[in-house]
């Protein structure tokens, strides 16, 4: 058996496949997460790994199965980054509390140091869709270096999510290639990945200490080591489990979706992924490199060896649903998006076009893709004083309607460059 763990932004999942791919079982277990107004969110590592062992322990026992049958576990995660020093003890992101030790995956803090990044126009930035957002892994660095030189000059480990899970469950300081290549500006397809002048640029020449980072990148899948005690005595599991090398959560998504066209020849890059949760990934593979401004990536070997993978996306799509219930005093849970969507049914079967004069651009956390503008913002044209459910329901449909535009502008923008896209695979949690 294997275990497959997905660490979203709210929640830790955990699924026991057999090797064919059929889930026997699906757990999680919520995680915690303190915002700070629109733009800062921190969560706390120690608290992802215990919700990551008490779905991983409820899966397992769901399933049936014997800790000893379980062959391998793998992590998917949100970019999130971690702060640890080098004994591997948790530094605060924010103010001094230490448990707090990881800034989210859509926080902003690092708007001017990713413009800063920018203006260079080093050709790091051309793997990056032409600039780094501050959802990056290196504007967040460079904003900690400025702004906590005391935790900078304290941290020796620094991790992308799913490689602090690896490192949890065996002890391996490795990184991934999808990690890495995706969200710390290292180039896998050049001899010497780390770019020393655009870290000098950066302000970020000690990066390599300062993260304990390895020189070279680990392949997806390759194994870590196995489960130290401590691990599988969490996880209820045994020292025999193999640790997989894991992936950014929408590069995970994109091997689901895209790997089985990966063998076509130039096949795959008649496919795109669409992974939308929180947020919405667009991802795709293709056998050359094909640099798009506003789509991030190329990336090598990022999902699966000797393909590139580009991302488009919207930083904020269910989250940008849920803000709509929120701002209404509702709860957004998944009772009351049917509710509503069962609602916008009733009202298209007797209105036909919904709201006509209403429109939303749902730019709400900046534009991701094709424009690649952080600054962004969303626009609602048309609200009147309809305060009641329906005139949500209204609202939700348009908002709606401008996400599925969003999608279509960036397949536009992908086959205006080379891909030639004519399928699309849905996935994720939205």
């Amino acid at each position: 058996m294997l275990i497959a763990v997905d660490v979203g932004t709210t929640s830790a999942r955990a699924g026991v496949l057999t090797p064919a791919g059929e889930m026997l079982a699906r757990a999680q277990a919520p995680i915690a997460i303190r915002r700070q107004g629109a733009s800062r969110a921190e969560h706390s590592s120690d608290d992802i790994w215990n919700a990551v062992c008490r779905a991983v322990r409820e899966a397992v026992g769901m399933a049936g199965v014997r800790p000893e049958a379980v062959r391998a576990i793998a992590f998917a995660a949100t970019c999130s980054l971690v702060v640890r020093d080098g004994e591997g003890q948790s530094l605060p992101v924010g103010n001094n509390e230490a448990e707090w030790d990881t800034i989210a995956w859509f926080d902003h803090r690092a708007m001017a140091e990713a413009a800063e990044i920018n203006i260079s126009g080093h050709r790091v930035l051309d793997h990056s869709g032409g600039a780094l957002s501050p959802e990056m892994e290196i504007p967040k660095l460079a904003w900690l270096k400025r702004n906590r030189p005391d935790i900078w000059a304290r941290a020796g480990l620094i991790f992308d999510l799913a490689d602090f899970l690896g490192w949890k469950a065996s002890g391996s300081r490795a990184r991934s290639q999808s990690t890495l290549t995706g969200k710390w500006c290292f180039l896998a397809h050049e001899e010497n990945g780390w770019a020393g002048d655009f870290l000098l640029e950066a302000g970020l020449s000690d990066l390599v200490e300062r993260a304990g980072l390895p020189r070279e990148a680990t392949p997806v899948g390759a194994a870590l080591g196995r489960l130290t005690g401590e691990a599988a005595e969490a996880l209820g599991l045994t020292t025999q489990t193999i640790v997989g090398t894991g992936l950014v959560d929408a590069h995970a998504g994109a091997l689901g979706l895209l790997g089985p066209f990966a063998g076509e020849p130039g096949g795959v890059e008649r496919h795109l992924g669409l992974i939308a949760g929180t947020s919405s990934a667009v991802v795709a593979l293709a056998e050359a490199p094909r640099p798009i401004s506003g789509i991030w990536g190329p990336y090598f070997g990022a999902v699966l060896p000797g393909l590139w993978f580009s991302e488009g996306g919207q930083s904020a799509s269910g989250a940008a649903l849920d803000h709509l219930i929120v701002a209404r005093g509702l709860e957004p849970g998944p009772q009351t998006h049917q509710r509503i969507i069962a609602r916008i049914g009733e009202l298209r079967a007797e209105e036909g076009d919904v709201a006509p004069r209403l429109h939303v651009l749902p730019d709400f956390h900046g534009n991701r893709s094709p424009l690649g503008d952080p600054n962004a913002l969303g626009v609602i044209s048309g609200l009147d004083l309809d305060a009641s459910f329906d005139g949500l329901c209204r609202i939700y449909w348009r908002t709606m309607v401008g996400l599925t535009l969003g999608v279509r502008q960036i397949i536009e923008t992908f086959n205006a460059n080379g891909h030639g896209i004519d399928t699309l695979h849905v996935a994720g949690g939205h």
